[in-house]
C-alpha cells in the first residue's frame, strides 16, 4: 500500500498529528494487514545519545535519531509531543513520547521566559506541562498494544505508582467522553466500549549505570567449576520484576481482572529488561561501530548496492562478524542473555499472530478483548482520541476537549504532592493567623488598627505557611479579616477637628430634618468623639460646655449662635461679609490646588515692609508708640506711627476682598485663607467682633470681670500712644521719642492730672492717650488668662494694675497655642488656645485698625484671615475680636499640635493692631 511505500524509507520520524491527518491510500493487497502499535515513554538524562532515542534506533534497525539530540529541537512546543516511526518489515508502528521529563526538553523549557517568573507562576507553568504529559500518556495507553517504560537507571522509580493510579482515575473519568468521540468509528463494539484495542501490556527497560560493575565469579570467590543458572543481569531483572509486581498489586494498579486495569504485565513472560552499561568512551564506541560497519566480510558477494539497503547490509555483516568472534559457550556457563529486540519481539508476535494477551489471574479469570486493526481503522480511532485528549481545533471536538480539561482536577490529588502539603500547612496556619488578628481587639476599631492587626496576622501566618498555596491563603486571610472587621466591628473613620475619632461604629449621618435611628442598619447617628470642653461666648461673659465638633460650622458658628441668643444678641457688632446667593441651590466652589501652601510672596514682603516703615518723622499726623511710666518709644515697632505712603503700598499689595464683587453662585466651602480663590465668600463667618461697651467699662484696677479667668490674669496690657496734632501749639516740637519727649522730673504733665490715665476721661490737650490690649487664652476646661508675651502670663497680685506695657505682644508673633498653667494629672499636656483679643480704644482722635492673620500650622499651611481684612475700630469702645475655634480649608482641617510638635509653627502674625490719628477730634 502507499502508506508502506511512503514511510518505509523515511529518515526522520513525523508527529502523530501529521501522520493521522495525512491522506493515505492503501493497496488492496495490504489493506487488511494488521498493525502492532508500540508506545515508548519514560525519562532520560542529559547524556549524549538519550536512552529512548537510541532504543528506537536499535529496534527499528535505522539511524533515525541523532546522537546529539537534534530531533528534540525539531519537536514542537507544548512540553514535548508524540513522534511516529513505522517499520514496514515488522508491521510495527513506534510512538515515541517526549516530555519535560527528558533532559533536552527540560533544558529547553528552563530557558523559556515563563519558567523564570514568580514562584507561584513558575509552579503553575511546570504543573501545566505535567498535565499535558499525563494526557499524552493516557492517549498512548488508549491506542497502543505494547508500551515500553524506559528509565535511565537500574532502580524502579516509585513515583510511577502514583502516576499510574492518577491515570487510571483519569481514564475512568473521561471514559464517557472518549466513548462519544469514537462512537462513529468502524471498529468493534468492545473497542468502542473500552476505547482501546486491548488492555496494553507494559514492559520496563532499565539501563545499568557505569558505577554498577558486575564482577565475575573469580572476583566473588566462587569456584569456576560451579555453574550458575542465570547471569547477574538476569537475576537483577527477576528481582525488579518481583518488586514491581508487588508494588503494583499492593496499590491495586494491577488486579486479577486485566480488563479493568490501566495496563497488564505478563504472568509467565519477562517484562523487565536491563540494558548493560555503555562504554565509558562514547566517541570510541562510535568509531569502533563505524569501523565495523564499513568493513565487508569476504564471503559477502553480489552486486554492490547503495542507499538505505547498503546501510542495512553493513549492519547485518557487522553483527555476523561479531557473532563469529565470540568464544564458544562452555558447558558450565550460564545461558546467554537475550537482546532488547528479542525481549520485545516475544510480545509483539502475540499481537501480530492475533493471539492477544491473557494476563488475568485468579480462580475465575475473565478473558479480555483483543483486536488487531488495520492501519485505516486504527488511524480513524487514533485521530478522534487525539482530538479529544490532546486537543483539536475542530468545532465538533472543541466542547469535548474542554470537558476533558475539566476532569484534570482528579490528577491533583495524586500528582500534586507539593501543593497538597502546602494546602495542609496553610490551612493549619490560617486559624493561628485569625487568632493573632482578633487578639486584644476592641469591639469597634479603625482602619489603622485593622491594618496593624492584619500585619501581625500575616507575620504569624508567614511563620507557619509554606509552599505554592501561600499567596492564595494569604489573600483569603485578607478577605476573612476584612469581613470580620466590616461585619459590625468597623469604627466610624471620621475625625473631629481636634483629631479625635468618632466612637460610633460605622453609621450614616441624618439628612436635614431626619431623626437619628439606632436600630437602622447601618445606624443613623451624628458624629460623637465623647470629647467635651468648656468655651465662652463671643463676648466672653458666658461659658457653656460643648461637644467636640466635626465640622467648621458647628465649631465656629453654631455653638456661638446658641450662646448669642442668651448673652450677646443686643451688643453692637461689626458684621463680616458672607455669601449672598442669587440662585435657590448654590454650589460649593471646587477645591483649589493652592489651598495648602505657605504665605504668598506679597504677604511676606508686606510683613517685612511693615516692620521697616515706622520711622518717626516730626510733623507726621500718625501715632508713634510710646510706653507709659517714662519709657522711650520703640522706633522699630510696626504698630506705632506708620508712614502713610508705606500704608498705601501695603494696601496696594494686598487688596481687600471688600473691593471685589463676590460671587453669588458659588460659595467657599471652608474658611477664608491666603490660598482660597478670590471673589468667593463662605456661607457663615468664623470670626466675631462685638463691642462690650464704652472705654470706661473697663477698669484697669479690677480687670475684666468675666467668668473662668485665673486669679490676677484678667488684666489688659496698657498701650500708651503719643498724639501729635497739627492744630496744637506744640505741634512743631520734636516728638520722635527723643529726650525732649520725656516728662520733667517731679512735675506731673497736664494730661496726668485727675487720673487721666484711665480711659474715658477728657483729654484736655494731653500729649498721650492710653489704650489697652489683651490676648486671651482658654483651655479645654474653660480656664482663661491674658498673656503678656509669648511665654508669660499676666499675674497681678496687688492693687495698681498691670505694669508691663503692650509693646512685647504687639511687636512679635503671638503663639496660637501655649501650655496651660493648670495641667492635669495625666501625662498628656493640655494646651490653651488664643480665642479672643480685647482692645480698649480711648476717647481720643485716633482710629485703631485690626488686621488679624493666623497660621495654624507649619508651612505650607495657609494664613487665615477674616472676610474683611482691615477692621477699623472707632474710638471710645471696649471691643472683643473672637478667633475661630478650629481652622480648616476646603481640603481638610488643620489639627491642633501634638505633644511632640513645636508650638512656634502655630502663631498669630504680628501687625494685628495699628493706630492712626483722625483729623477731627471726637465731639
Amino acid at each position: 500500500m502507499t502508506f508502506y511505500m511512503k514511510y518505509a524509507n523515511m529518515a526522520a520520524p513525523v508527529s502523530i498529528e501529521g501522520l493521522l491527518r495525512a491522506a493515505v491510500s492503501e493497496d488492496a493487497e495490504h489493506r487488511d494487514d494488521g498493525l502492532c502499535v508500540v508506545g515508548i515513554f519514560g525519562k532520560s538524562n542529559m547524556q549524549l545519545g538519550a536512552l529512548k532515542e537510541s532504543l528506537v534506533n536499535t529496534l527499528a534497525d535505522k539511524h533515525v535519531f541523532s546522537v546529539f539530540g537534534g530531533a528534540d529541537e525539531e519537536e514542537g512546543g507544548g512540553g514535548g509531543g508524540i513522534q511516529a516511526l513505522y517499520s514496514p518489515d515488522n508491521r510495527v508502528l513506534y510512538l515515541l513520547l517526549s516530555s519535560v521529563f527528558d533532559g533536552c526538553q527540560l533544558l529547553r523549557f528552563c530557558r523559556s521566559p515563563s519558567a523564570g517568573s514568580g514562584h507561584a507562576d513558575a509552579y503553575d507553568f511546570w504543573k501545566g506541562l505535567e498535565r499535558q504529559h499525563c494526557l499524552r500518556l493516557l492517549y498512548l495507553f488508549s491506542v497502543c498494544h505494547v508500551l515500553l517504560l524506559v528509565h535511565p537507571s537500574h532502580t524502579f522509580d516509585i513515583t510511577y505508582d502514583r502516576l499510574f493510579r492518577a491515570l487510571d482515575a483519569l481514564r475512568q473519568k473521561v471514559l464517557p467522553l472518549t466513548r462519544a468521540a469514537v462512537r462513529d468509528c468502524p471498529v468493534s463494539k468492545e473497542w468502542k466500549v473500552n476505547c482501546r484495542p486491548c488492555p496494553p501490556r507494559l514492559l520496563f527497560v532499565f539501563q545499568m549505570n557505569g558505577t554498577l560493575k558486575v564482577p565475575n565469579g573469580t572476583e566473588l570467590g566462587i569456584h569456576p567449576d560451579k555453574p550458575k543458572k542465570h547471569s547477574p543481569r538476569r537475576r537483577l531483572q527477576h528481582a525488579l520484576e518481583d518488586q514491581i509486581y508487588r508494588i503494583f498489586r499492593k496499590s491495586r494498579v494491577l488486579t486479577n481482572q486485566s480488563s479493568n486495569c490501566l495496563f497488564t504485565v505478563p504472568a509467565n513472560q519477562a517484562f523487565v529488561y536491563v540494558m548493560p552499561a555503555s562504554d565509558e568512551d562514547p566517541v570510541g564506541a562510535l568509531l569502533s561501530q563505524l569501523r565495523s560497519n564499513c568493513v565487508l566480510c569476504e564471503h559477502d558477494s553480489g552486486a554492490p548496492v547503495s542507499g538505505p539497503r547498503r546501510y542495512q547490509q553493513t549492519r547485518r555483516s557487522a553483527r555476523q562478524a561479531a557473532a563469529e568472534q565470540l568464544p564458544p559457550t562452555s558447558a558450565g556457563a550460564p545461558p546467554a542473555d537475550c537482546s532488547l529486540k528479542e525481549f520485545l519481539w516475544q510480545h509483539v508476535e502475540l499481537v501480530l499472530s492475533k493471539k492477544g494477551f491473557d494476563d488475568s489471574v485468579g480462580r475465575n479469570p475473565q478473558p479480555c478483548h483483543f483486536e488487531l486493526p488495520s492501519y485505516s481503522k486504527w488511524a480513524q480511532v487514533a485521530l478522534k482520541l487525539h482530538q479529544a485528549l490532546v486537543g483539536g481545533a475542530e468545532e465538533e471536538v472543541v466542547d469535548l476537549a474542554a470537558k476533558v480539561q475539566l476532569q484534570l482536577k482528579v490528577l491533583d490529588g495524586f500528582l500534586d504532592a507539593d501543593a497538597k502539603f502546602s494546602e495542609n500547612r496553610c490551612q493549619k496556619a490560617l486559624p493561628l493567623a485569625h487568632s493573632a488578628y482578633q487578639a486584644n481587639l476592641p469591639h469597634n476599631y479603625t482602619t489603622a488598627v485593622h491594618k496593624n492587626q492584619l500585619a501581625q496576622a500575616l507575620r504569624v501566618y508567614s511563620q507557619h505557611a509554606r509552599g505554592v498555596a501561600f499567596q492564595r491563603y494569604a489573600l483569603q486571610l485578607h478577605e476573612d479579616c476584612y469581613k470580620f472587621w466590616s461585619n459590625g466591628h468597623q469604627l466610624c473613620e471620621e475625625r473631629s477637628l481636634s483629631d479625635q475619632h468618632c466612637v460610633h461604629k460605622f453609621h450614616l449621618l441624618p439628612q436635614p430634618g431626619e431623626k437619628t435611628d439606632v436600630d437602622h442598619n447601618p445606624p443613623i447617628l451624628n458624629h460623637n468623639s465623647r470629647g467635651r470642653s468648656t468655651s465662652s461666648c463671643n463676648c466672653g461673659r458666658k461659658q457653656a460646655p460643648r461637644d467636640d465638633p466635626f465640622d467648621v460650622q458647628a465649631a465656629n458658628y453654631d455653638f456661638y449662635q446658641v450662646l448669642e441668643e442668651k448673652c450677646c444678641a443686643k451688643l453692637d457688632r461689626i458684621n463680616f461679609p458672607i455669601f449672598q446667593p442669587s440662585t435657590p441651590d448654590p454650589a460649593p466652589a471646587p477645591a483649589s490646588n493652592g489651598a495648602q501652601r505657605p504665605p504668598c510672596e506679597g504677604e511676606a514682603d508686606r510683613l517685612k515692609e511693615a516692620g521697616a516703615a515706622h520711622s518717626h518723622t516730626p510733623g507726621d499726623t500718625s501715632l508713634s508708640l510710646a510706653l507709659s511710666l517714662g519709657q522711650s518709644t520703640d522706633s522699630s515697632s510696626p504698630y506705632g506711627d506708620g508712614d502713610s505712603a508705606a500704608d498705601s503700598r501695603v494696601q496696594q499689595k494686598r487688596p481687600s476682598l471688600a473691593d471685589r464683587q463676590p460671587s453669588t453662585v458659588e460659595y467657599l466651602p471652608g474658611m477664608m485663607h491666603s490660598g482660597c480663590p478670590k471673589g468667593l465668600l463662605p456661607k457663615f463667618s468664623s470670626w466675631s467682633l462685638v463691642k462690650l461697651g464704652p472705654a470706661k467699662s473697663y477698669n484697669c484696677h479690677t480687670g475684666l470681670e468675666q467668668p473662668g479667668f485665673l486669679p490676677g490674669a484678667s488684666f489688659l496690657l496698657p498701650w500708651d500712644l503719643v498724639i501729635r496734632s497739627r492744630s496744637e501749639d506744640d505741634a512743631a516740637e520734636p516728638l520722635d521719642g527723643g529726650a525732649s519727649s520725656w516728662p520733667t522730673p517731679n512735675k506731673m504733665p497736664a494730661g496726668k492730672r485727675g487720673g487721666a490715665g484711665c480711659p474715658g476721661r477728657s483729654r484736655r490737650r494731653d500729649d498721650t492717650a492710653r489704650a489697652y490690649v489683651g490676648f486671651e487664652y482658654e483651655d479645654g476646661r474653660g480656664r482663661r488668662f491674658i498673656s503678656s508675651g509669648p511665654d508669660k502670663i499676666v499675674k497681678v497680685l496687688g492693687p495698681g494694675g498691670v505694669k508691663e506695657p503692650a509693646g512685647r505682644v504687639l511687636n512679635g508673633d503671638m503663639p496660637l497655642y501655649i501650655p496651660s498653667p493648670s495641667q492635669g494629672r495625666g501625662v498628656k499636656p493640655h494646651f490653651a488656645q488664643l480665642v479672643r483679643l480685647f482692645i480698649v480704644v480711648p476717647d481720643a482722635p485716633l482710629e485703631v485698625t485690626l488686621t488679624p492673620q493666623v497660621q495654624p500650622g507649619p508651612p505650607p499651611c495657609p494664613v487665615f484671615h477674616p472676610e474683611q481684612t482691615d477692621l477699623a475700630l472707632p474710638p471710645n469702645g471696649l471691643w472683643v475680636l473672637r478667633f475661630p475655634y478650629a481652622y480648616a480649608t476646603e481640603l481638610g482641617p488643620c489639627y491642633p499640635p501634638k505633644e511632640n510638635q513645636p508650638l512656634g509653627n502655630y502663631k498669630v502674625l504680628r501687625g494685628i493692631v495699628r493706630a492712626t490719628t483722625t483729623n477731627t477730634p471726637p465731639q
